[in-house]
């Protein structure tokens, strides 16, 4: 599979926005529980730019996107970021999200970022050993800390020191 990687644009929003969407409805992977809204999705992605960026990766059409999001408001932790990746639920597997991870940590690195915090629901086994696999370290588990889907969920923290 041939996959181009480039910088998302506003007229990718609707596809991003489906392939998060699939993901809120269907899976512990994103704590968000209700559909995220097309002006949801814009004013997220208006909070991002060269020093937050998002990516997609196209095979024909977006089939991925990824990001780097302020990990916390406060100056401090601006040297931290932390990193968002979704694939289209049907093009799992063809490592897509190793291309987007790659180019993600490349990202982080040239923009000059010391830390990349991955927040993770302590079910998502795929998740946990696919962040595992790229470097990531897990650095805190929180016990308990979400509900969806009728039952409580684990949070664990991992992070990739660049």
């Amino acid at each position: 599979m041939k996959i181009k990687i480039r910088n998302a644009k506003q007229n990718d929003l609707a596809v991003i926005n489906d392939i998060y969407n699939y993901y809120v409805l269907n899976s512990t992977c994103t704590f968000q529980t209700e559909p995220e809204t097309f002006e949801g999705r814009n004013k997220w992605f208006n909070e991002h730019n060269e020093e937050y960026p998002i990516i997609v990766a196209e095979n024909n059409r977006i089939i991925g996107w990824a990001s780097i999001s302020k990990y916390q408001k406060r100056q401090a932790y601006k040297p931290t970021v932390e990193n968002s990746i979704y694939i289209r639920n049907d093009k799992l597997g063809n490592g897509v999200g190793t291309i987007l991870i790659t180019e993600i940590i490349r990202l982080a690195k040239d923009i000059g970022y010391h830390s990349i915090v991955a927040v993770i629901s302590g079910d998502q086994e795929l998740s946990i050993h696919f962040h595992e696999r790229h470097g990531f370290k897990k650095v805190a588990h929180l016990k308990e800390a979400g509900y969806k889907f009728n039952k409580w969920l684990d949070v664990v923290y991992y992070q990739l020191l660049l």
